[in-house]
């Protein structure tokens, strides 16, 4: 069984900050891409943030400059710095993580996901 935890969510106030952590568990052999998702209420779930297995990068335009993604392989954990939060990124937080199992099967895992409210 393979799990993905994601923690760190909560109620921020515009202008504040959070550190968002996403832990892989089980038995695998890697962990290939990963990524940060986010689906606020009445919306569609929109990629935030990704970050291939040699660790680039890529972000979507509206978080550009304000949050960075990062991982550490050694401790299966995937992370999401979180910087200068606006009310509209108030959503449920999802990490997403394409994990080998065998040498020859790897498929994507979904955490259950973390809130984050960001209001005065």
């Amino acid at each position: 069984q393979v799990q993905l935890v994601e923690s760190g969510g909560g109620l921020v106030q515009p202008g504040g900050s959070l550190r968002l952590s996403c832990v892989a568990s089980g038995s695998f052999f890697s962990i290939n891409d990963m990524g940060w998702y986010r689906q606020a209420p009445g919306k569609t779930r929109e990629l935030v943030a990704s970050i291939a297995s040699g660790g680039s990068t890529d972000y979507a335009d509206s978080v550009k400059g304000r949050f960075t993604i990062s991982r550490d392989n050694a401790k299966n954990t995937m992370y999401l710095h979180m910087g200068s939060l606006k009310p509209e990124d108030t959503a449920v937080y999802y990490c997403l993580a394409n994990i080998r199992r065998t040498v020859l099967y790897s498929r994507d895992y979904w955490g259950q996901g973390t809130q984050v409210t960001v209001s005065s």
